[in-house]
């Protein structure tokens, strides 16, 4: 049976019988932290090959059905064939895009800032659009959506949001995403109707764990505490609970205010901050393997990655795999899995 894609459940199996024998250790739970990335782990593999085994029983029975409507000339079974293709389809679809996710940070959790670009309340409200998409996909795949901060617009919208999203492979999925997204429709907030583009940037990176080497030193942290905004009852804005983290030699600036105590709030943003200057240095060396390799395909910040586009006709394209659809209003409501699927096939295509 060819498919296209290459599953090697040998080799996952003995990865399952592997972690198995870890969990089974008298010591296990003695690092809670540890012992639930591993649990995770074993659980994202075991779906992963009850999946596969699936479709492939899916296969056969579609295979069955066929060769039987063909043998007793049976029309009625087409329907069920049919129906049986469409469902082998799109889980092959969401199978090929896990084997897709081969490096080191795919299976890590995800940090996802959106900023709104200029435009004032027109790109305010196009990045609140962003993050319901976001939001919305997040949760089609089970993934846990935590708002660590956000900056209202002034009118409408949100000017800057930053997520964890959490569960197996989020950043894998998400870093497709990194770059300027780009809007163009009439404005709801032009009394004239004019046409507008507007513009929104999304940075994602992995969250890093402490096994990870990151040079942090925290005399070069400065620490502010403040008071949050927004919603969150009395005791968010009667106390000094935010945090906001900048690191002097670089310049970087991490805040968070959605948590309850100024302590979890501290700890979300060394995490952010940690994710950051382990970004800063993946980007260095990317820049050094890029000028060795020549010209390939560029996915860093401020480059336009995608076009919207509402008015005068309805196209979503991306710009570095020519991936586009016309349901622009599915796209918004977070199916967006097709360009991510154009854009890990480019990469791993560029690798080969």
């Amino acid at each position: 049976m060819k498919w296209g894609i290459h599953f090697d459940v040998a080799n996952k199996e003995n990865k399952i019988a592997e972690l198995e024998y870890k969990m089974s250790g008298p010591t296990f739970w003695d690092d809670p932290d540890s012992a639930q990335k591993i649990t995770q782990e074993l659980n994202d593999i075991k779906s992963g090959v009850e999946n596969y085994k699936n479709l492939v029983n899916k296969f056969e029975d579609a295979q069955t059905l066929y060769d039987m409507g063909i043998e007793e000339g049976d029309q009625s079974l087409e329907s069920d064939v049919a129906n049986e293709i469409e469902e082998i389809k799109a889980g092959l679809e969401s199978l090929q895009l896990e084997i897709l996710l081969s490096e080191p940070y795919d299976a890590n959790n995800a940090i996802l800032t959106l900023h709104a670009g200029a435009g004032g309340t027109e790109a305010q409200d196009w990045t609140q659009m962003l993050l319901r998409m976001y939001t919305r996909w997040s949760e089609r795949h089970g993934f846990t959506v935590d708002m660590v901060d956000i900056l209202p617009g002034d009118e409408a919208g949100v000017k800057s949001v930053t997520l964890f999203i959490k569960g197996h492979n989020a950043y894998g999925f998400l870093k497709s995403e990194k770059g300027v997204h780009r809007l163009v429709r009439i404005s709801p907030f032009d009394s004239n109707a004019r046409r507008h583009t507007s513009f929104s940037a999304c940075d994602i990176m992995p969250e890093i764990d402490d096994a990870v080497e990151v040079d942090l030193n925290m005399a070069d942290v400065r620490v502010d505490t403040y008071r949050a905004s927004g919603a969150g009852g009395q005791h968010i804005n009667k106390t000094s609970s935010a945090v906001r983290m900048t690191h002097l030699p670089t310049g970087i600036v991490v805040q968070c205010q959605n948590e309850r105590s100024q302590l979890q709030n501290r700890e979300q943003c060394l995490k952010m901050l940690r994710a950051k200057l382990f970004e800063m240095e993946l980007e260095k060396k990317e820049d050094e393997i890029a000028k060795l390799e020549g010209d390939r395909m560029k996915i860093e910040w401020g480059s336009q990655i995608r076009s919207y586009v509402f008015q005068p006709y309805t196209l979503v394209k991306d710009l570095r795999t020519g991936e586009e659809t016309g349901n622009v209003q599915a796209v918004m409501d977070g199916s967006i899995d097709n360009f991510i699927r154009s854009f890990l096939a480019a990469k791993v295509g560029q690798k080969a």
